[in-house]
C-alpha cells in the first residue's frame, strides 16, 4: 500500500491580533477565571476579511511552491468551515478561482462545526489511497473566523459572551495531502471515530452561536476518551502513556485541552498529578503555542496545533503524534501520523512564528471600532464596498505581503483584490 499524508501545510493567523489580557481587563473579567483560559492572543478578522481571504492567503504559499507540473495535479479541493457564505455557493469556488487552479478539479465544502477539517482531511486521504488518478493531490482549506457583533443602543455584553470572546479566534489552514507525505504520513487504518446528536453549541442564525458551555465540556471529555478507545481496538499494543511521542487536540481554549488531557492520563495511564503535569509540557504543550495565539479557528484547530507541534517538538528520530479531532453535534475521531527531522525542516520554511509575530497589534478602541462595524459584511450581504481605511495601521502593515483581501459585494457576488 502507498503511504499518504500531508505533503506541506501552511497557517494564515490574519492580519490583526488582539492582547486577550488587555481584553479581559478591558471587560473587567475576573482574571483568575481567565488565566485558566491558557490563551494570549486573538487573531481579529477585519471587514475586508472573510473565509475565502483567509482561505487563499493559507493556501497560496503552499501552492506556489510548487512547480505548474505539479500545481495542475491538484485534482481535489475541499474548503472546511462553518462560516459559509451562501447556502448554496460554496467558497471552494472562490478559493480555486483566486488560486488559479486546473479547471479539470473537484470543489466542495463540508460543514460539520470543528470536526470539518478532519472530515475533509480524511476524505482527500482516501482519495489519494484509492489510486484512481495516480500522482494527483489535494487541497484542503480548512477557514473559519468568529465575528461578535454589538448592537446599537442594545445592553452591555453578558458575562457568558465575555469569557467566550477572548477564545473566539479567526484562521484558516492548507493541507496540501499526496503520495509524498514530506510533512506527516498518517497510519493508515488508525481511526477512531466516535459521535451522537447532542445539543452542545452550534449556530442557528448566520451570525452567533447557542449552546451550553458545561454540556460542550462533557460531549468533548466523552468524545475524547471514546475515540481513542475506538482507535485501540484497530490498532495492536496501543498504550496512551508511551505510542504517541506528541499529541494534538482541537483547542477550544488551552485549559480545555490541559483538563481533557488530565483525565485522559487519569483514566488510560493511572497517572499521579506530578506525572500528568511533566506529560502534559512535554507531549502537549508544543501544540498549543499557536493556538494560544491565534484562538479557536473551528475546523483549522487541530491542524493549527498540528502545526505548533511539528514546528515545536523535538524531531532528532522520528515520532508519532496521537490527534483528537472534535467538532460539536457531535462527530470526532482520534488518529495519528509520523513525523520526521525532515519534514520539520520542511513544515518550517513557512515561518509560522514570523507571520503571527508580524500581525498588526490592535488597540482597545480599534477593536472596539470593528465590533461597531462588524455588521457590513456578513452572511447574505447583497452591496457593500470595502472601508479600507477603518484600521490604517493593519493596511500599513500589510505592505510587502503578497495577500487577499475583500474589496466589494455586488449583487451577493464577492470580488476580492491583491494587495503587494
Amino acid at each position: 500500500m502507498i503511504s499518504v499524508g500531508i505533503e506541506a501545510m501552511n497557517v494564515f493567523g490574519g492580519t490583526a491580533c488582539l492582547d486577550v489580557m488587555k481584553l479581559a481587563q478591558h471587560r473587567q473579567l475576573d482574571t483568575t477565571r481567565f488565566d485558566n483560559l491558557l490563551m494570549k492572543e486573538k487573531a481579529v478578522a477585519l471587514p475586508y476579511e472573510d473565509p475565502v481571504t483567509f482561505g487563499v492567503n493559507a493556501a497560496k504559499p503552499l501552492v506556489d511552491s510548487l512547480t505548474d507540473a505539479e500545481k495542475d495535479r491538484i485534482e481535489l479541493l475541499i474548503s472546511c468551515t462553518e462560516s459559509g457564505i451562501d447556502f448554496g455557493k460554496s467558497i471552494s469556488t472562490y478559493i480555486h478561482h483566486y488560486l488559479g487552479l486546473n479547471r479539470n478539479c473537484r470543489l466542495f465544502e463540508i460543514k460539520q462545526a470543528c470536526y470539518s477539517g478532519t472530515a475533509g482531511f480524511q476524505m482527500a486521504v482516501n482519495f489519494i489511497l484509492s489510486q484512481v488518478s495516480p500522482g494527483a493531490k489535494a487541497l484542503v482549506v480548512a477557514t473559519d473566523i468568529s465575528r461578535f457583533m454589538i448592537a446599537e443602543g442594545g445592553e452591555a455584553l453578558t458575562e457568558d459572551w465575555s469569557y467566550a470572546e477572548p477564545s473566539g479566534g479567526a484562521g484558516a489552514v492548507a493541507i496540501l495531502v499526496s503520495a509524498t507525505p514530506h510533512v506527516f504520513q498518517v497510519d493508515l487504518g488508525a481511526n477512531g471515530y466516535y459521535g451522537y446528536e447532542v445539543m452542545d453549541t452550534c449556530r442557528p442564525v448566520p451570525d452567533s452561536e447557542a449552546g451550553d458551555a458545561d454540556l460542550s465540556l462533557m460531549s468533548y471529555l466523552d468524545c475524547c476518551e471514546q475515540a481513542y478507545l475506538e482507535y485501540q481496538k484497530r490498532v495492536t499494543g496501543v498504550n496512551y502513556r508511551d505510542t504517541f511521542q506528541y499529541l494534538t487536540f482541537h483547542t477550544p481554549f488551552g485549559g480545555m485541552v490541559k483538563g481533557a488531557h488530565r483525565t485522559m492520563m487519569r483514566k488510560m495511564a493511572k497517572a499521579k498529578p506530578p506525572e500528568i503535569e511533566e506529560d502534559f509540557k512535554r507531549r502537549v504543550l508544543p501544540g498549543l503555542d499557536y493556538c494560544q495565539r491565534v484562538g479557536n479557528i473551528m475546523g483549522a484547530t487541530v491542524f493549527l496545533s498540528l502545526a505548533s507541534t511539528i514546528d515545536q517538538g523535538q524531531f532528532d528520530s522520528p515520532k508519532r503524534i496521537g490527534c483528537f479531532s472534535y467538532g460539536s453535534g457531535c462527530c470526532s475521531e482520534f488518529y495519528s501520523g509520523v513525523v520526521t527531522a525532515q519534514g520539520q525542516k520542511i513544515q518550517r520554511r513557512f515561518g509560522l512564528e514570523s507571520q503571527l509575530n508580524g500581525r498588526y497589534k490592535l488597540s482597545i478602541d480599534e477593536y472596539e471600532a470593528l465590533l461597531r462595524g462588524s455588521g457590513a459584511v456578513k452572511f447574505g450581504t447583497r452591496n457593500v464596498k470595502s472601508d479600507f481605511e477603518l484600521i490604517t495601521g493593519a493596511m500599513s502593515s500589510c505592505r510587502g505581503k503578497e495577500q487577499l483581501f475583500l474589496a466589494e459585494i455586488s449583487e451577493f457576488h464577492r470580488k476580492y483584490r491583491w494587495l503587494s
